[in-house]
């Protein structure tokens, strides 16, 4: 018995479209991520691990779309081809199955440390970029989501009872931003 093909797709943030990643790909269930690779603690991602069984198939675009990090890479594909899924990664035409020979062993650790070091490079730009902007007055870090005064209603409409989403969502801000600023007020 052949069993489902299951498809999981990522981009680093919520303003890029994941649609080309598998497009074309038949796939029977697909899972997306919106955040980044850096390392495994991605919601989809957690549930297509979770979803697949011996007889699937997990199908992915590139190494890089399931991890950036060569260490986490390696055991995702490990403990899959253990549990006796496929994995299939469609743009570097490469398939493990637990049985795989030294050569595609090799070109998944070489094609991983090649994701990896791509977003050590990503970050160095990034530090370089803010270290400019700096220098130059322009940049000032995060700025506050909120005034003093919204703290303060946040945190006290917080302990009233209100639920976190609500006020997050009333407030533009994320779920993590109004813990921060309920604790923050709690320290006060």
């Amino acid at each position: 018995m052949v069993g489902q093909r299951v498809g999981y797709r990522r981009v680093s943030s919520v303003d890029q479209k994941a649609d080309r990643q598998l497009d074309g790909i038949q796939v029977d269930k697909i899972f997306t991520d919106k955040a980044s690779g850096k390392d495994v603690d991605r919601p989809e991602l957690q549930k297509a691990l979770d979803y697949v069984r011996e007889g699937d198939t997990l199908v992915v675009h590139s190494m890089d779309r399931l991890a950036r990090n060569l260490d986490d890479l390696r055991r995702i594909v490990r403990d899959l081809t253990d549990r006796g899924v496929r994995v299939e990664f469609v743009k570097d035409a490469h398939v493990f199955t637990g049985e795989d020979n030294p050569m595609s062993n090799l070109m998944l650790s070489l094609l991983g440390a090649v994701a990896e070091f791509e977003r050590a490079l990503i970050r160095e730009r990034q530090r370089e970029g803010i270290a400019l902007a700096k220098a130059a007055g322009k940049y000032r870090g995060g700025q506050p989501k909120l005034t003093p005064a919204q703290a303060s209603e946040l945190a006290g409409r917080k302990r009233a009872g209100e639920s976190v989403a609500a006020l997050a969502r009333e407030y533009g801000v994320s779920r993590q931003t109004v813990y921060r600023y309920v604790a923050e007020a709690e320290s006060d």
